[in-house]
């Protein structure tokens, strides 16, 4: 976090997200601030609360990615969750505490992740030896006169059989080992939606639930697999584990609130719009700065960065509550995409969709080669359909390069060694239905 200043961020942004500066600059500094507060006087520290920031803006023009990108530029915990999903207290639906619900599990899971490669490494190791033990169990038990002849013998062997496994020579061969399963105590669940249930159970309740010990049979490279991850988890500590992502999801976590236009009342006082301000009265205290029980203990949310998002087609943002609205003070409107943008999409970030498709194909050893007037062309067709039909952003390049390179990616397999050049020509044949064809439906996301 230490070299994250401001203009970094932007320009770690700038590799993957073409445009929108206003956004980024307003994220960077909100990234920023948190580093900031960090190094203030404990007194003052709880006081700084995060400036939320709302983005306006048509779909498909890079605001989920932007907030996606800041929280893996932080390895920050990151959560999106769309608005319209949520029901008011006491409908059925999910309720809004449950995007926290949601962030400490997805915590919990990243710092889990972070603990378990750090003892990988000795996790692996004491796989490695309980393998052995199964191909190459200790024969000697009691003393003999060539008790030191026999060791030697047996750790000779012992080392000629790590090698080989080392080597991955074993890999094919099976071994049995036991497997220990926690057991529900109401029997077996065969109903999909209660295996669901059963496994969130399994999840709560943990250690005490009874263990059910059982021999399964399995290749030694699963099995290295298997020993491997059950050792990690005996080398990491849990608690503290869970500590540190709840600290994590409290101190720098972010929540992306999509659709947030879709809640905002419009002036009415009766039919749906009661239930979009009941969404928005229940958002307010999670925002605001309330604390949720989770699984995991308690979460505070007060310095959680929230990040809302719409397009507001129909509404505005002045149609949400007032008390909202405060909570979102830092407002960036987001750019509309054209055929200028598209074609900057197309080449210049690091996950450019080309870079994408020549990558894919090139696993198939056929070359695809892309002119720069074929690229113009893409990006001219995709903002044309944009026009005609509903307007989805840089989201529409998926469709149209999908559907160029579709005989391409069927046939693949079979030219190897064939290189590809995509002119304007190759785009016209490909993508003339899609210009001419006024009844565009089938080829919206």
């Amino acid at each position: 976090m230490d070299n994250l200043t401001p203009k970094t961020i932007v320009n770690e942004l700038n590799k993957y997200i073409i445009g929108q500066d206003n956004a980024k600059k307003a994220v960077a500094i909100a990234l920023r601030n948190r580093w900031r507060r960090r190094r203030l006087p404990e007194e003052l520290r709880d006081e700084v609360l995060p400036k939320n920031i709302l983005m306006i803006g048509p779909t498909g023009v890079g605001k989920t990615e932007i907030a996606r990108r800041l929280a893996k530029l932080a390895s920050a915990p990151f959560i999106k969750v769309e608005a319209s999903k949520f029901t008011e207290v006491g409908y059925v639906g999910r309720d809004v505490e449950s995007m926290i619900r949601d962030i400490t599990e997805i915590a919990v899971n990243m710092v889990k992740a972070e603990h378990m490669e750090r003892v990988q490494e000795k996790a692996n190791s004491i796989a490695e030896e309980r393998i052995l033990d199964l191909l190459l169990p200790p024969t000697f038990s009691k003393k003999t006169e060539n008790m030191e002849e026999e060791k030697a013998k047996y750790n000779e062997t012992r080392e000629k059989l790590r090698v080989q496994l080392k080597k991955g020579k074993l890999d094919s061969r099976y071994v049995e080992i036991e497997v220990k399963e926690k057991m529900m105590p109401f029997g077996v669940i065969s109903n999909v939606a209660l295996e669901e249930i059963e496994f969130n159970l399994k999840e709560m309740l943990g250690s005490m639930l009874p263990e059910k010990t059982k021999r399964k049979k399995m290749k030694i490279s699963e099995a290295l697999i298997f020993l491997s991850n059950e050792e990690a988890s005996k080398l990491i500590d849990m608690d503290k584990i869970t500590k540190e992502a709840i600290d994590r999801v409290q101190q720098s976590g972010i929540v992306f609130i999509d659709e947030i236009d879709k809640v905002a009342s419009r002036g009415q006082s009766h039919g749906p719009d009661v239930s979009r301000e009941g969404v928005q009265r229940d958002l307010l205290p999670i925002v605001e700065g309330s604390t949720v029980n989770t699984k995991h203990g308690p979460v505070k949310t007060d310095h959680i960065l929230f990040i809302a998002a719409g397009a507001f087609h129909i509404s505005k943002p002045s149609d949400l509550i007032p008390e909202l609205q405060g909570r979102f003070p830092i407002r960036v409107e987001l750019d509309s995409l054209g055929k200028d943008e598209f074609i900057r999409i197309l080449k210049e970030p690091d996950n450019a969709l080309i870079k994408q498709y020549i990558a894919l194909l090139f696993t198939e050893e056929v070359s695809l080669v892309f002119e720069d007037e074929a690229i113009e062309e893409i990006a001219a067709i995709a903002a044309t359909v944009n026009e005609k039909t509903e307007n989805i952003g840089a989201r529409r390049l998926h469709t149209v390069l999908e559907r160029l390179l579709e005989d391409v990616s069927f046939n693949a397999c079979e030219m190897k060694g064939v290189t590809v050049n995509i002119n304007k020509a190759y785009v016209h044949e490909r993508l003339r239905d899609i210009v001419k064809d006024e009844d565009l439906s089938r080829y919206i996301l």
